[in-house]
């Protein structure tokens, strides 16, 4: 083949960055960036994609792009679910045993998925710093951010400065992200799991859903807890940045994204209802849907953020209020938006309010 066109492809170091060049007839483009592996993962062992590891490990995927692997948990091997940064990519991690890993058969997803428990790697340290910490200054990768106009005060939206917070910045200021169940966390035998095909743990209050998302993981690398309103935020900031949907989307309006029961558009004439006056639609047949039940729900490998159910988040609202995310199947997209923020006494309960875990690496 001449020369002139073929494929050439130019990994330079740059300071704390590898940029990677391609093109053809000497003409090179920029291609990806990835982040230098940080000082904190050099040291610790490799685990590959389709493999379990055994102690704290660090993946390396094809770009380049890293992630720390808690041990006892397999990373998909799956092309899809092994890509740490991409439009509509994460990584995947699954809670297979190590005795099990190597057997696996990775052509039987469904099996897979609705058998061992599913989580996905946020890169924070590949965001832009936009998010708060402290509700004024937005400046930080890892936090909450003010999609809808949201003030955030001790007397309106806040965080507090609860321990396991501050150990999960640290954690990501250490390792460079943290992981998210992929699904809504659902109840079996009163066990929560992060599995495909099951209906979503709901009429659950606020301390029960804290109680039980931390039941998922705690041992001496892990520990799990109910989403906090940074986490949530940073997790649309990456669906965001790598373009999987476009701020109006998250912001607005996330109909297409989500499992709502009310719609933009006519009702029929045969049975008209009061919906028509706002020019909205109600489905026939709106209801809960079980995890993982639509490609149309999933971002970045992430299922059901925006609809199907409100989730539960360690956010609070003034003194008496906790925070919840996404909207459910009752609601409207347009209404409800995934960065919409609404809240409830921690006590309430009901059929369109749930909860999601997230993961500590200590």
């Amino acid at each position: 083949m001449d020369n002139r066109y073929k494929m050439h492809v130019i990994n330079a170091n740059i300071g704390k960055l590898i940029l990677t060049l391609s093109g053809t007839e000497g003409k090179f483009i920029p291609r990806e960036i990835n982040i230098f592996p940080v000082n904190n993962l050099l040291n610790l062992p490799n685990v590959s994609a389709g493999k379990c590891a055994k102690k704290l490990s660090v993946y390396t995927d094809a770009s380049g792009n890293q992630a720390v692997v808690p041990p006892g948990w397999t990373v998909s091997k799956l092309e899809t679910e092994n890509t740490i940064w991409g439009k509509n990519l994460g990584l995947v991690i699954y809670r297979i045993p190590a005795k099990y890993a190597k057997n696996i058969d990775w052509n039987n997803l469904e099996e897979i998925q609705s058998q061992f428990d599913q989580f996905v790697y946020v890169p924070i340290n590949l965001l832009d710093a936009k998010c708060t910490q402290n509700g004024i200054s937005f400046d930080e990768k890892f936090g909450r951010i003010n999609y809808r106009e949201d003030a955030f005060s001790g007397r309106d939206y806040h965080e507090l400065p609860d321990a396991e917070l501050v150990l999960q910045v640290e954690s990501i200021k250490k390792y460079g992200g943290f992981y998210i169940s992929r699904y809504n966390v659902s109840n079996r035998n009163g066990k929560p799991r992060s599995v495909k095909g099951a209906i979503p743990w709901v009429n659950i209050d606020f301390n029960t859903a804290k109680l039980k998302a931390s039941k998922f993981r705690n041992n001496a690398t892990t520990k799990s807890h109910l989403v906090f309103g940074s986490e949530y935020d940073s997790v649309l900031s990456w669906i965001e940045k790598v373009e999987s949907k476009t701020l109006e989307e998250i912001r607005d309006d996330s109909t297409t994204w989500g499992n709502y029961g009310i719609s933009r558009g006519k009702t029929s004439k045969n049975n008209p209802t009061s919906w028509e006056n706002y020019g909205l639609h109600q489905k026939k047949n709106f209801r809960i849907a079980k995890t993982g039940s639509s490609g149309s729900y999933c971002v970045n490998n992430i299922y059901d953020l925006a609809g199907n159910i409100n989730e539960w988040t360690q956010e609070r609202y003034g003194k008496d209020y906790c925070v919840l995310r996404g909207g459910s199947f009752k609601d409207a997209g347009f209404f409800y938006p995934a960065a919409y923020r609404d809240y409830e006494f921690p006590t309430d309960s009901n059929s369109a309010t749930g909860f999601r875990a997230s993961i500590l690496i200590k």
